[in-house]
């Protein structure tokens, strides 16, 4: 089984609206076969995360965020300029997503293992993303930062974020 689900969506401090915070924030719950995860994390970031493991494997500490990060402090470019980078923190919570032929594999960091067809996975993965997008669809447009680098950091998060939902 694999579920995930947020709750409280929000801006940074629970604000309803804040045109300056670029991260939206909730209370996750991911059901992990028998185990069940409950974080505040950065739901924009985990979204992300999870759309990127429709096309790509994620292991466990390879990443520069967790798959329920904490927070995201700022976003970047990737050197080739294809990926957006999120900064965090340490905290959060993290497993190992790997596709293995129809299947997707989930290894959590108590090393216990799910399989679910992709198929259940991308549902899983759509609805969440959507859900976290609404919170950007329901508040006031963003002021983005000054800082061309961050600026184009953020603009490549919704651009990799499109591709990767229109698979």
């Amino acid at each position: 089984m694999f579920e995930i689900n947020v709750k409280n969506l929000s801006w940074i401090r629970g604000a309803q609206d804040n045109p300056n915070d670029l991260c939206a924030h909730g209370t996750v719950t991911a059901i992990i076969g028998n185990e069940t995860f409950s974080y505040n994390a950065t739901v924009s970031s985990t979204a992300l995360s999870l759309l990127r493991t429709l096309k790509n494997n994620h292991i466990i500490g390879k990443e520069h965020n967790q798959m329920l990060p904490c927070c995201g402090h700022s976003f970047f470019q990737n050197e080739e300029q294809t990926k957006a980078v999120i900064i965090g923190c340490n905290n959060g919570i993290d497993w190992s997503v790997l596709h293995e032929d129809e299947e997707i594999k989930i290894v959590t960091e108590s090393n216990k293992v799910t399989y679910v067809t992709f198929n259940v996975y991308k549902e899983v993965v759509f609805k969440f993303a959507d859900e976290v997008k609404s919170i950007y669809d329901n508040s006031s447009a963003k002021i983005l930062p000054n800082d061309t680098y961050l600026k184009d950091g953020y603009l490549l998060f919704w651009e990799e974020w499109n591709a990767l939902r229109n698979l």
